[in-house]
């Protein structure tokens, strides 16, 4: 596999998962830089659900016509053998509001 670049969205094989997990599999936005992802194994991922939720943590976008939500809520740290195929990548504007969700969401 190339190497995969922050904000690119992957399919993911999430299972075995426990509880409340976001599980099976599902596409995935990168968050990692891609200076970490050019040497580690893993990668930090933001799975993508269908599921529509009224959640500050939600954040809607739409992936090849069909719309969908980043779960920032279930940030996953995955091996890269997780990765499957690239599903398509975020535009700028999807960008902008995936950091502020993250900066509201895990610092301020």
């Amino acid at each position: 596999m190339d190497m995969v670049k922050q904000y690119e969205i992957h399919w993911v094989e999430l299972s075995p998962t426990r509880g409340s997990e976001i599980n099976k599999t599902r596409p995935g936005v990168v968050i990692t830089p891609n200076e970490s992802n050019k040497y580690l194994h893993t990668v930090i991922i933001a799975p993508l659900t269908s599921t529509i939720r009224n959640f500050p943590m939600r954040l809607e976008i739409e992936l090849n016509g069909k719309p969908g939500q980043i779960a920032v809520d279930q940030l996953r740290s995955i091996d890269k053998s997780r990765l499957l195929s690239k599903a398509g990548k975020l535009n700028s504007t999807e960008i902008n509001r995936l950091k502020a969700v993250l900066k509201e969401y895990l610092i301020d």
